[in-house]
């Protein structure tokens, strides 16, 4: 591991404590009763904070399981699925926040998306 993979990865957990700390501002200091600006924004923040949580910790267990090896393009295959992964969370915080929320739907979402994640990660 060099020292810019150490620095990003510092960067990034630094930035994810920032947007976590943006989420519990968002959710105690406004009501989102009554607010739709407020609950797509509170939906936004948290899938914000979900991807870039999880996009160190997404490169960290690639560089694991190849026993610390880096390759090129572990960073955007991890940026991809961390991407993915605040999408899917803003998608049901916001199904939730509208009403439409039902669990075959939740599923149906994560179903989607990981299928698009072994469809565009599959081997030529």
């Amino acid at each position: 591991m060099y020292a810019r993979d150490r620095l990003l990865n510092v960067s990034l957990l630094l930035a994810a404590f920032g947007a976590w700390l943006a989420v519990a501002w968002v959710l105690t200091s406004t009501s989102p009763r009554d607010d739709a600006r407020i609950q797509a924004a509170g939906a936004l923040l948290l899938g914000i904070a979900v991807a870039l949580t999880l996009l160190p910790l997404f490169w960290l267990a690639s560089f694991a399981r190849r026993r610390r090896i880096a390759y090129r393009g572990d960073w955007s295959r991890a940026g991809r699925r961390a991407l993915l992964a605040g999408g899917v969370v803003t998608l049901l915080v916001l199904l939730r926040v509208l009403g439409a929320f039902s669990l075959p739907l939740a599923a149906f979402v994560v179903a989607m998306a990981l299928f698009v994640e072994l469809i565009v990660s599959a081997r030529r």
